[in-house]
């Protein structure tokens, strides 16, 4: 049985181990109210987690038609009332909701996606959320084409052997699109693990 208590609900420890320090940082920047588009909840653990600590807003997890049984049978299992049903979201394709957006989050993604659909995600991303809407993406970056740690470095070699178009993203050039996208950038906050969180609200009409 894992940390989780139910052994037939998908699991990752990387979620119980980091939903604590992005929980400070969420509460830091999230809205009181309104709607929360999660990109790639996977096993749903940090859907139910965040939903339950903000019940002001509803929460909106998302993912690809591969994680969905397991994400939609830990939402039926353990969802809070302002956690609403899984969307199916690639991306690359979509479909996009036509719902506008007070906060888009995104943990762990950007490296298992190609570097076409991380643009994707934030041009996705910037038509979504509200004008002043926050973009909060965690996961590691490099920074001028250097990784932090050693660490991050072999974690990108076993990335790409697994997926060559995978891999740990530059910051510069995730920075860059995201502007192209209508995203101003806000903040770059150290978290555990040699992660980052990276932090833009969504231009307002006349920026």
């Amino acid at each position: 049985m894992n940390d989780a208590g139910d052994p037939s609900l998908p699991y990752s420890e990387a979620c119980e181990r980091n939903k604590a320090p992005i929980l400070e940082v969420l509460r830091e920047h999230l809205p009181v109210r309104g709607e929360v588009l999660e990109i790639g909840s996977g096993s749903g653990q940090h859907a139910v987690f965040f939903a339950r600590q903000f019940p002001g807003l509803r929460w909106q997890p998302s993912d690809t038609g591969d994680f969905l049984p397991g994400l939609r049978a830990r939402l039926a299992a353990e969802a809070p009332a302002n956690l609403a049903a899984a969307l199916e979201l690639d991306v690359r394709s979509g479909p996009w909701s036509e719902s506008r957006y007070a906060a888009v989050f995104s943990a762990n993604t950007m490296h298992y996606m190609s570097s076409a659909a991380g643009r994707d995600m934030l041009y996705g991303c910037g038509r979504v959320l509200q004008p002043d809407g926050i973009l909060i993406v965690y996961g590691p970056f490099k920074y001028n084409g250097e990784f932090t740690t050693p660490s991050n470095a072999r974690f990108d070699g076993w990335l790409k052997s697994s997926d060559p178009q995978r891999g740990v993203r530059d910051f510069e050039w995730v920075k860059e699109v995201a502007g192209q996208a209508g995203l101003r950038f806000c903040a770059d906050i150290a978290m555990p693990a040699n992660n980052q969180c990276l932090i833009w609200r969504k231009n307002r009409p006349g920026d």
